[in-house]
């Protein structure tokens, strides 16, 4: 039962839907998240700790920087399932169009990754 609760929890912020839509293009790091979806640091990163704690991203540091992806799902079947679902669902959506249309231009952020 709570690992579903984590689960439904992690998809029950806007925000973080939009992460894991983006994360589906590619990883990213905070200062690119932050970019894309309009939110302080620390917003981000409480919002990371959510989805990486519901077994929905994967993280690795870089330097002094967080790298997150999609998780495959082997801690939890649970997540497993949602984010192959979430992988059809919301591809229409205007708003996150427009954040995917501001990829390219967060990527030049990547060069955090680089200088650390």
């Amino acid at each position: 039962m709570k690992t579903f609760i984590r689960t439904m929890k992690a998809l029950s912020d806007p925000n973080r839907i939009r992460v894991l839509k983006l994360l589906q293009e590619d990883e990213l790091c905070v200062c690119e998240i932050r970019k894309i979806v309009g939110l302080a640091q620390s917003t981000v990163s409480k919002h990371m700790k959510i989805l990486e704690d519901a077994g929905m991203v994967d993280s690795r540091r870089q330097g002094t920087w967080m790298i997150y992806s999609l998780a495959d799902g082997r801690e939890s079947d649970y997540a497993k399932t949602m984010l192959t679902e979430l992988r059809h669902w919301l591809n229409d959506d205007e708003e996150l169009e427009q954040m995917r249309k501001v990829l390219p231009e967060a990527a030049l952020l990547r060069e955090c990754r680089t200088n650390s």
